[in-house]
């Protein structure tokens, strides 16, 4: 099964438009046999989009905060989103990262999420592309400590993301190669192997994010070695979404 998730981050601004858009990417997605679409919204539409969903479409959350209840004024517990039937969740995004997130806040999520029964979709991702390699050594390290800890009897119930910064956002100028995109893909599943093993290692699933679209979906699809793709801009036009959706589902 392939998936791709689509990151609507601090959008749209309106209940109706988020219904609007969610309900063309279902009425696209209805058919699917190999992929699923996950949306991961904004918490406060989260339990509307849920009552809307059918067969192939998830509704994931976008975060929440790394502890489980108190006095924490503005905070989301994993509990709390559990009890409205999410099922996934993006954790580790850059985004958050710069807002302060440390690796030990990240572990301590994932380990939550995993035990209020919520898959983590958990993005790795260097800020910048040097020509020494010093990223390879980036992502093991963020890729460890937020494993640490997490045996491999969960190696089914997590996604990684591999998102780097400089690929992300309008203002990207860089758009990856599949050919690279493979080489760190095969780098990221050698840590997972020698973490978990090979059995354990096909259970887990590896998406791209970085300024995908329907033009480079195909190629990376078909040459980078992933299982799907982390969508953000375009994840708020239904018609691209719906295009990369079907991109990957026919390959």
């Amino acid at each position: 099964m392939k998936i791709v998730v689509a990151n609507w981050k601090m959008n749209p601004q309106s209940i109706r438009e988020a219904e609007g858009i969610f309900k063309n990417i279902r009425k696209k997605t209805l058919k699917l046999k190999k992929t699923k679409v996950i949306v991961c919204a904004p918490t406060i539409y989260i339990n509307k989009l849920n009552s809307l969903c059918k067969k192939s479409i998830f509704v994931g959350a976008q975060d929440f905060f790394d502890q489980e209840k108190g006095s924490w004024t503005g905070k989301v517990s994993s509990n709390m989103l559990r009890n409205l039937g999410v099922d996934f969740t993006l954790l580790g995004h850059s985004e958050i990262r710069q807002l302060g997130e440390t690796e030990e806040d990240l572990n301590q999520k994932i380990k939550l999420a995993l035990k209020n029964k919520i898959k983590p979709i958990i993005c790795i991702g260097e800020n910048v592309r040097d020509d020494d390699g010093n990223y390879f050594s980036i992502l093991e390290g963020q890729l460890l400590s937020a494993l640490k800890g997490i045996g491999g009897i969960f190696s089914g119930k997590i996604i990684i993301a591999y998102e780097p910064v400089w690929a992300v956002g309008k203002a990207s100028k860089k758009i990856i190669k599949s050919e690279d995109l493979l080489q760190i893909t095969l780098f990221i599943k050698k840590i997972l192997m020698d973490k978990y093993g090979a059995e354990k290692l096909k259970k887990i699933k590896i998406l791209y994010g970085g300024s995908v679209n329907p033009i480079n979906t195909e190629d990376l699809i078909q040459n980078g070695g992933v299982d799907g793709f982390l969508v953000g801009r375009d994840s708020l036009v239904s018609e691209n979404f719906n295009k990369i959706v079907h991109i990957v589902e026919n390959n």
